[in-house]
Parts: structure tokens; sequence; C-alpha cells
């Protein structure tokens, strides 16, 4: 089905759109965080233990979040874009998020590979157990976690551009392109 826009869709996300997008951030900057807890305890404690529970639950959770997101963007269309915004600027947001959705679904996906890998099953929320999607082989444990922290960091690089340039548009260009996205603020 293709959707017209209207006036509203061409100034503000949807509410679906705008819940998924900042659960899903809320959810990245989480396991971002737990990632980062989690690695620098030196052994296997229940805390340890614990914390990469959460953690890949937050990545399964992330994942199937993104498909509900990618969905949802395949069937509205986003508002547009102001049309005094400078090509360059259209163009950057136009490689951005791309960028940042296959970095939702990469970093998770890298994840569970190096869980597969290693032979660690995944249990969703403790209650529904995964399928591994490849056998246990230690040997590609090392180039999946590597894999996973990198797109880690590319992932952390992507936000927080994206968050300079929400900011910039909201402090700087005064233009209404965040209000776009915040559920209660306006463009001035």
């Amino acid at each position: 089905m293709i959707y017209a826009p209207t006036h509203t869709t061409l100034n503000k996300y949807t509410a679906p759109a705008i819940a998924l997008h900042w659960l899903i951030a809320v959810l990245m900057i989480c396991a971002f965080g737990l990632g980062w807890v989690m690695t620098d305890i030196p052994t296997f404690t229940p805390t340890k233990i614990q914390y990469y529970a959460w953690h890949k639950w937050i990545g399964v959770t992330v994942f199937m979040l993104a498909v509900l997101r990618v969905i949802w963007r395949a069937l509205h269309r986003p508002p547009m874009l102001p049309s005094e915004l400078p090509a360059w600027q259209r163009w950057a947001a136009n490689l951005m998020h791309p960028l940042l959705y296959v970095a939702m679904f990469a970093v998770p996906l890298s994840g569970y590979l190096l869980n597969s890998s290693a032979g660690a099953p995944v249990v969703y929320l403790g209650l529904v157990p995964l399928p591994a999607l490849i056998e246990p082989n230690p040997a590609l444990q090392p180039f999946f976690s590597m894999s996973h922290l990198y797109l880690n960091y590319a992932l952390a690089t992507l936000v927080v551009l994206h968050l300079l340039a929400a900011l910039k548009h909201q402090f700087i260009d005064r233009d209404g392109v965040l209000a776009r996205m915040l559920p209660c603020w306006k463009k001035n």
C-alpha cells in the first residue's frame, strides 16, 4: 500500500515510529553499557553471568524491534526534510539512516553468531531457547568477537553523529528537524 503524504506526515513521524525510535535507542544504550561493564569483570561471577543474559535479551529485543521498525517504515512514509536543507545535509541524512538500520541488525546478529560459535545458548528472557545460527566452532569465536566489538563501536559512532546532527538542527538551525521525532516538542 502506498501512502500519500499529508500535512501531518510532512511534519512529524508517526507515534509508532517515534516510540520504536526511542525504545530502540534506550535499549541500545543499555546494551552498550552492559557490554562495557560485563567485559571488565575479570572472572565469571554470578553478576557477570546475569549481565551477559540481560545483554543478550536486550540484543534480541533490539533486533526484533528493528524488524518492526523497518516494516513500519516501509508502510509509512517518513516526514519530508525541510526544503531549505542544503544538499550535503540531505545526502548525509540519506546515508546515515540506512547505515543506522544496518548497524541495528548487524550488532545483535554478530553477538548471536558469537554465542552460537561458542556453543553458548541464548534463552530469551530466561524462558524461550533460541536456535543456534551456526554449529559451535571455537575457531570462529575470535572473528565474531572482534566483529561484534567493532560493529558496536561503529554503531556508537553513528549514534553520536546522529545525535550531534539532531542537536545542530534543534539549537543552531532551529529548523524543526529534531521536533519531528520528539513526542511532545514543537518546532520552535
